[in-house]
């Protein structure tokens, strides 16, 4: 009988070597791991403190900006706030209203509509008056000027000036209720400058807009001008809507540097103020005799130059005033200037060509009407002599022309 054999154990050496086999196996996958996690956890933690960082700075960015903005959006350069000076010139602007007569009816009854602008107060020489715009109290009757307060008092004007669009009114008022402020020049002014405009649009008294100086030296035709132009005029940003007529515009020290005067219809940002140069020129005359008398006149009409001018003029020069015609007997008939002879379409309008070319007075170059108006409004008076710079047949000569005084008002070039 067979006898078959028993199988042998494994030796304890060969358990131990499997052991320890196993052992390094599972002990190296777990150093492995380890390892692993710890190098991608300081990865993702060193990423979130790149986030947190980066957070930071970007708030810290967003703070800044907030506070830059709020700081230009109600401060002045001279970190005064726009508020304060609000609150420092509110009680100086006045509410006035009057009655214009609108019509009669079939039997003779006359019939009055209201009409209302802003003003402001002024101490002139001790005396306590109120400026406005002329074409707020043209033709009004029953005038009153309403405080910051409310109390209303009956006013009568003192002096005007169509030709500035001036006019000076006294009130029926104790003195506790004048608050004066004061009127700087408005030589000191520059394109891109910050002011405010308070005044009374719509009849919502109290009301202020700001924006900047956006042109200098611009001019105004108007109604009550009798076709002359205002001169110098300013515009600017703030927005300016029907009652805001003679409300001051100020800088941002407070003080006035103009008087809002007009708008451009349909337009966006786009006001028009006196300057207030004008106002301190004139206010004297106006407050003492009821009028200003001593706008310098050339008496001539014309058209400023343009490229397309100049070609159909055979000449080089495309600025200027071309004078188109001249007043007989006038300061520039006198001179010697002479006027268009040919009349010739230019871009849809008609136009006289052939005259003479007025580029500078008294050296000051002259670039069309806005800077002649200007000049001869800001730097002469009637009575002086200028010396015209001309270009006539594309040759340049030189006038001496003594300005007259502007005729009345019913009167035209």
């Amino acid at each position: 009988m067979e006898i078959s054999e028993r199988p042998k154990r494994p030796s304890n050496s060969v358990l131990f070597l499997v052991t320890i086999v196993v052992f390094s196996l599972i002990a190296g996958g777990l150093i492995g791991y380890l390892n692993c996690y710890s190098s991608t956890s300081g990865d993702i933690n060193e990423l979130q403190t790149q986030l947190d960082s980066l957070q930071q700075e970007l708030s810290q960015v967003q703070s800044t900006q907030d506070v830059d903005y709020q700081t230009v959006a109600v401060t002045s350069a001279d970190n005064v706030s726009v508020s304060q000076l609000y609150a420092q010139v509110a009680d100086s602007v006045v509410v006035i209203r009057g009655m214009m007569l609108s019509q009669y009816d079939f039997f003779g009854h006359a019939y009055y509509s209201q009409v209302q602008g802003s003003g402001f107060v002024y101490n002139y020489e001790g005396q306590m008056v109120v400026v406005t715009n002329y074409h707020v109290v043209e033709g009004s009757i029953n005038i009153t000027v309403t405080f910051s307060n409310g109390n209303g008092y009956s006013a009568t004007v003192l002096g005007s000036d169509p030709y500035a669009e001036l006019a000076v009114l006294s009130v029926d008022a104790p003195a506790e209720e004048f608050v004066p402020i004061e009127i700087a020049s408005s030589s000191s002014l520059d394109v891109g400058d910050p002011v405010m405009v308070v005044g009374t649009p719509y009849g919502l008294a109290g009301s202020m807009s700001v924006g900047y100086v956006s042109a200098l030296g611009r001019t105004l035709t108007a109604e009550t001008t009798g076709g002359y132009v205002i001169a110098n005029v300013i515009q600017t940003t703030a927005a300016l809507n029907p009652g805001n007529s003679g409300g001051p515009v100020l800088n941002y020290d407070g003080e006035v540097v103009g008087i809002a005067t007009a708008i451009v219809e349909d337009s966006e940002g786009l006001g028009f103020a006196i300057p207030s140069n004008t106002i301190l020129r004139e206010i004297g005359d106006l407050i003492t005799t009821g009028s200003y008398d001593d706008h310098p006149w050339l008496g001539a009409s014309g058209v400023d130059m343009s490229y397309e001018i100049a070609e159909l003029m055979d000449t080089d020069v495309t600025y200027g005033w071309l004078i188109a015609q001249v007043t007989s007997g006038g300061p520039s008939d006198n001179a010697g200037l002479q006027g268009g002879t040919q009349q010739v379409e230019v871009v849809d309008e008609y136009v006289i060509i052939g005259g003479d070319i007025i580029t500078a007075i008294d050296g000051t170059r002259i670039t069309g009407i806005d800077s002649l108006s200007a000049y001869l409004e800001e730097y002469t008076l009637p009575g002086e002599t200028i010396d015209l710079t001309v270009i006539r047949d594309n040759q340049t000569i030189t006038l001496q022309l003594e300005l007259g005084n502007r005729p009345a008002i019913t009167s035209t070039t």
